[in-house]
């Protein structure tokens, strides 16, 4: 059963009043006001909750390479976390451009998706099923400018390595907020990118992610100001 999308908020008022209408919720309970099923797992439904909040918050973007809610120029971003506020995983923000890439951070991607994000944490419980995790209370957040320093100088670093057609060099230790990942389907399902001769080569997709500990910073700035270390 498809999912019945909601129409764009008109201004970020109505997009918060719409996040915080559903906070404290299941996505099962929400899956069901939508009229769409509830998947087994996420093995194979792993984007099913973000997609779920899309269509209730009203995003407009779908696969377009822009925020999700372009008019606003806000994107979502679900972070599942478990009962003590944990981050579960890392936030996958876009795909890396292995070719035709930005030169300046500003034009990038990267710097559009995170310029303005509406965060929704998804609460887990050990073992329970996708449609019992509990839709938290949304955070709007922009980067301070330290952040934004930050997320600056990761940016740049790595793309030097993509740049440069040095890309299987990166590893999990390159970038303190942001890393690139590979991602794919399988080791299959390849792109084109350039080697350090400059020649186009196949290649598996990577995307910007991230990290865990840095989104474990924000909800920690943002949710326990008063347990938060400057």
């Amino acid at each position: 059963m498809k999912i019945r999308v909601q129409p764009p908020p008109v201004d970020t008022d109505e997009l918060l009043t719409r996040a915080r209408a559903v906070a404290g919720q299941t996505l099962q309970w929400l899956a069901r006001e939508l009229g769409t099923p509830v998947p087994a797992d996420f093995q194979h439904d792993k984007g099913w909750a973000g997609q779920l909040l899309e269509a209730c918050l009203g995003a407009s973007a779908g696969s377009n390479p822009e925020p999700d809610f372009p008019a606003l120029a806000i994107e979502l971003k679900t972070l599942p976390i478990d009962d003590h506020g944990k981050p579960l995983e890392s936030t996958y923000v876009c795909q890396v451009p292995l070719l035709g890439y930005n030169e300046y951070w500003q034009d990038s991607l990267v710097y559009r998706k995170l310029a303005c994000v509406l965060w929704v944490p998804l609460i887990q419980s050990p073992g329970a099923a996708p449609g019992e995790r509990r839709i938290g209370s949304p955070l709007l957040w922009q980067p301070d400018a330290d952040e934004f320093a930050v997320l600056q100088q990761d940016w740049e670093e790595l793309m030097a390595f993509v740049s440069a057609g040095e890309i299987a060099e990166l590893s999990a230790h390159h970038g303190q907020y942001l890393q690139i990942r590979p991602k794919a389907a399988n080791a299959r399902a390849l792109t084109s990118g350039r080697d350090a001769d400059g020649r186009i080569s196949p290649t598996l997709p990577r995307g910007w992610y991230l990290r865990s500990r840095f989104t474990a910073q924000l909800l920690q700035k943002h949710y326990y100001p008063h347990s938060y270390d400057n």
